[in-house]
């Protein structure tokens, strides 16, 4: 189902009404999504495989790719909106979708739901169904105000899950989410932490330790698996030749490029792409 006012879209499906074995997906490929996933549900984001062992939401931005892996179950949803209907300016940057839960260079944004959470989720989800057959003019904002709902929530279950729940965490909260919009904004052009340290007015070690709050992995390794993911998604899903993924991440040297990729993947760019 899907509601369109002016140039804003917002739509909802129940996943077992999508067919794995056709392009029903690729349809809403450039909007922004949430999913209601439960249980024991097998999905591949982009190219990692996840088993949840929770009921679970799932924040997807443009162009990421995701696909049920096995039968969709009945209680699964699907969200999907673009950025006319939300994310403008106006809205609170943490709960926008430059917020925390998209534009994660972390890790891929599961939020794992308790029973109560998820029950509370389920019944968000079933206002939406419900508000999608109206039709007045209060529609557009009664939508609009229950996605901000889920959304959140979900920012709210996301601190408590990873210990940045209380308000002396808020600078540290503001702090990562500034990091990975960075990230996601400049990883084409700036490969260093020198270069993202300069941008945050810190120094590189302090970087270090800050992004050790939420991660393993250091500054330089996310910096890196995100240019690795994109260079994935450009073997994968265009025609670009692999000297001109290579100047497309600024690699002006392709055989650098191609030494990167293959130290980081233990495959090469031509080997990747075949497996396609």
């Amino acid at each position: 189902m899907l509601k369109e006012f002016t140039y804003k879209q917002f739509g909802n499906i129940k996943l077992s009404e999508i067919n794995n074995n056709d392009n029903s997906l690729s349809g809403v490929h450039e909007h922004i999504k949430i999913l209601f996933l439960p249980a024991n549900f097998k999905i591949k984001v982009d190219f990692q495989a996840f088993h949840l062992k929770t009921d679970a939401l799932l924040f997807v931005n443009p162009k990421v790719v995701i696909q049920p892996l096995g039968d969709a179950p009945n209680d699964g949803d699907l969200i999907y909106f673009n950025r006319d209907f939300y994310c403008i300016e106006l809205h609170d940057q943490e709960v926008a979708c430059d917020g925390i839960l998209y534009n994660n260079v972390f890790e891929v944004p599961f939020i794992e739901l308790d029973s109560n959470q998820s029950v509370n989720i389920k019944n968000i989800i079933e206002e939406i169904r419900l508000e999608m057959i109206t039709d007045d003019a209060n529609t557009e904002e009664m939508l609009r105000i229950l996605l901000k709902l889920i959304i959140l929530k979900s920012t709210r279950i996301w601190k408590q899950q990873h210990q940045l729940a209380d308000d002396s965490k808020h600078v540290d909260v503001q702090f990562l989410r500034k990091f990975s919009k960075l990230v996601e904004q400049h990883y084409k052009t700036h490969h260093t932490v020198a270069d993202y340290a300069d941008m945050l007015f810190i120094t590189p070690k302090n970087l270090s330790k800050k992004i050790s709050l939420l991660s393993k992995n250091t500054p330089n390794d996310i910096i890196k698996d995100r240019i690795i993911l994109e260079s994935k998604r450009l073997l994968a899903h265009t025609t670009l030749s692999v000297k001109e993924i290579a100047y497309s991440l600024n690699y002006e040297d392709d055989a650098y490029f191609v030494r990167f990729f293959t130290k980081h993947t233990g495959i090469s760019p031509t080997s990747f792409r075949k497996q396609f």
